[in-house]
């Protein structure tokens, strides 16, 4: 027994006495707030770290393919501005039980079979040439021929809810064309509603003169932007792109040019 204590008191006791000083050396713990982050991670997940401070799904979309017409931002405009209206085919109206205001609603109308134009009634009353039966019925504004071929182009592509990126496109707001992006943009987005007979507000946006006016007037780039004051438009859309919105201010800044 007396060797076992010398054993012990030799080799056990100082082996105690340096796990307990090496314990009150240990760093603090990590969730220590006087620990600060590695400025630079590694990544060991497959995944790469941002540190660049912007959201990773800001530049993360699939950008636009001009040969694909994508349900929200290409057809979903035409049907808010020329259909999804009030006594028409908004959620309140539902005239004839057709709701036209997202892709779940206009694919469960029963007025679209994919793939095939021929078999889809939307096509057939808004290129009828009777006036009882055609879409949108008068006063309004017949839609137009490239509006027409969109419509025609989605479905005989599927009729899917595909999505792009328009974030991941340059946005050039410079040169801006009336021609080429204003006129089309308004013809998309806001002539279901400005034109015709009865134009809402008593806006028509029908002729260039009219869109210099009203754009040289601060209203149009007050309206689409949202800015407080102003009434938001497109009235029961969605708001225009950053780009788009950009794309106007640059034209109006370089003088609402006929160009």
């Amino acid at each position: 027994m007396t060797e076992v204590k010398k054993i012990l008191k030799k080799y056990f006791l100082p082996g105690i006495m340096l796990a307990g000083l090496a314990v009150f050396f240990l760093p603090s713990c990590v969730h220590d707030p006087g620990i600060l982050p590695d400025p630079n991670p590694i990544d060991t997940t497959g995944t790469p770290i941002d540190t660049t401070g912007i959201p990773v799904d800001t530049f993360s979309g699939t950008p636009c393919d001009p040969d694909v017409v994508y349900f929200t931002t290409d057809l979903l405009p035409i049907l808010i501005s020329n259909c999804a209206k009030s006594g028409c085919h908004n959620v309140a109206s539902h005239e004839k039980g057709i709701i036209l205001d997202s892709y779940q609603h206009v694919v469960g109308s029963d007025i679209i079979k994919p793939f095939d134009t021929n078999d889809s009634k939307m096509i057939k009353y808004i290129t009828t040439s009777k006036t009882d039966d055609v879409m949108p019925p008068p006063p309004n504004q017949r839609l137009t021929s490239n509006q027409i071929a969109i419509i025609s182009k989605w479905i005989l592509q599927g009729a899917k809810d595909l999505s792009c990126d328009v974030v991941s496109n340059q946005c050039v707001t410079t040169n801006i064309s009336y021609s080429g992006f204003v006129a089309p943009l308004i013809t998309t987005f806001c002539a279901g509603c400005h034109s015709g007979g009865a134009p809402s507000g008593g806006v028509s946006l029908t002729t260039y003169a009219a869109v210099k006016a009203i754009a040289q007037s601060g209203r149009f780039y007050g309206a689409i932007s949202w800015t407080s004051g102003f009434q938001k438009m497109p009235q029961g859309g969605s708001k225009l792109s950053q780009c788009n919105i950009d794309k106007i201010k640059g034209w109006i800044d370089e003088g609402a040019l006929n160009n």
